[in-house]
C-alpha cells in the first residue's frame, strides 16, 4: 500500500547533498549524471517547500518590519519562483541539470539561514519570565 503522504526528506543527507553540489566546479567536464542532479534537485525542491512552509510559519511571530522579517520575505519570495519551476527533462545536459541543482542548493541554505534569523529574532522579543516569589 502507497504511503498517503510523501516521506520527508533526511535533513541531514539533504545538507550532505546541498554542499556536495555546492562544491561542483560547473566547468569541469565529470558533472554527476544528469539523472542524479535531477535526483537531487527534486530532493532540494521538496525539502525546500517544507522548509519555507515552516518559515512562513514562523514569520507569523516576529514583527514584518524586523530585518530577520524583511531578510526571511524576501527569501520566501525567492522560494515561491524557484521552487515552482517546471522540472528539466531527462534529456537536459548536464550543465544545466548542476546549475539547477546548485541554484536550489543554494535556496536550501538561504532558507535555513532564513530560519534561523527568525528563531533569533523569536528568543530575542519573549519576555523574560522572572520567578514569583513565596
Amino acid at each position: 500500500m502507497a504511503a498517503l503522504t510523501p516521506a520527508v526528506p533526511d535533513e541531514v543527507e539533504v545538507l550532505l547533498l546541498v554542499e556536495a553540489a555546492l562544491a561542483w566546479v560547473l566547468d569541469n567536464p565529470d558533472l554527476p549524471a544528469v539523472e542524479d542532479t535531477l535526483g537531487m534537485a527534486e530532493q532540494f525542491t521538496h525539502y525546500g517547500r517544507i522548509a519555507a512552509d515552516k518559515l512562513r510559519t514562523q514569520c507569523l511571530s516576529i514583527p514584518a518590519d524586523s530585518d530577520a522579517g524583511c531578510g526571511a520575505q524576501a527569501t520566501l519570495s525567492e522560494a515561491a519562483r524557484r521552487l515552482n519551476l517546471k522540472p528539466l527533462a531527462p534529456s537536459a545536459a548536464p550543465r544545466s541539470a548542476a546549475h539547477r541543482a546548485r541554484n536550489l542548493a543554494r535556496l536550501v541554505k538561504a532558507l535555513n539561514r532564513a530560519m534561523d534569523q527568525v528563531s533569533e529574532e523569536q528568543a530575542q522579543s519573549r519576555p523574560v519570565q522572572t520567578p514569583l516569589r513565596r
